[in-house]
């Protein structure tokens, strides 16, 4: 069997996830980012990041690695369109959620985390300029959906590496208005309704209350790993002093490169 080194409020993990659902592949879930579970994580990834996959003898890390070897492995269903033009505009999307949206909304979210209870505030312009920025994609999103109310004319990897990033921007108050985004409202509302999607949502919502409904959490409180497009997104929009203050404090954390 499938065993899938996960977590189950990571993007990349609920991507990886929902994908093997579409594909009706069973699987061994770890929760690795506990930290009693720090030490076997490392042991299939020393950066220590998730998802990771283990199929036998395979170690897949990387989400996007992951769902290719998925692909290869058990192309049906698919996770990817027909055409070539389409297949790489799946691609895009897939590496524009990974990399901008996934750092953009990591860098403005971190105060509103369970597991960390920071008594400082944003500095100043963070929270502006990751909400300019994310309206700037959710427009290029909203023009990106076709007819068929998907990104690529079929559900496909696009859908499945956007959705958790989407799905998270309300408790950031930012909100999908109909005058705004009503093609991105239905696609919204679209994939909620796939058995994939439908079925890690409430996977979602059990582990939250099952991790932090005793007010303890099984995770790591005070230190957050740092990415390198997280970090590029920081530095890119001025926050470098904020962030030498959190390398200097030993909140953040740069995983090694190995």
């Amino acid at each position: 069997m499938l065993t899938l080194y996960d977590n189950p409020f990571s993007p990349f993990a609920r991507k990886v996830r929902m994908v093997l659902r579409f594909k009706v592949l069973e699987y061994r879930s770890i929760d690795a980012l506990a930290l009693d579970e720090h030490d076997r994580l490392i042991t299939v990834n020393p950066r220590a990041e998730v998802p990771v996959l283990v199929d036998g003898a395979v170690t897949v890390t990387d989400s996007a690695d992951i769902v290719s070897y998925l692909e290869d492995r058990s192309p049906n269903p698919t996770v990817l369109p027909a055409s070539p033009e389409l297949r790489a505009k799946a691609r895009q999307w897939q590496r524009r959620a990974d990399t901008v949206l996934d750092a953009i909304i990591h860098d403005v979210s971190i105060w509103t985390w369970p597991t960390h209870h920071r008594s400082d505030q944003p500095p100043t312009g963070l929270l502006e300029a990751g909400r300019r920025e994310l309206h700037e994609i959710l427009v290029d999103l909203e023009d990106a959906i076709d007819a068929s109310g998907f990104v690529c004319d079929q559900l496909s990897i696009a859908d499945f590496s956007l959705f958790p990033h989407v799905s998270s921007l309300k408790p950031l108050a930012i909100l999908l208005e109909e005058a705004t985004y009503p093609k991105l409202l239905r696609w919204n509302r679209q994939m909620r309704k796939q058995t994939a999607v439908h079925e890690d949502l409430k996977y979602v919502k059990r582990k939250a209350i099952e991790k932090f409904g005793s007010g303890q959490s099984p995770y790591e409180d005070e230190k957050i790993v740092w990415r390198g497009d997280r970090i590029e997104w920081l530095l890119a929009h001025g926050f470098q002093d904020w962030f030498a203050s959190e390398l200097s404090h030993g909140r953040a954390v740069v995983p090694s490169s190995l």
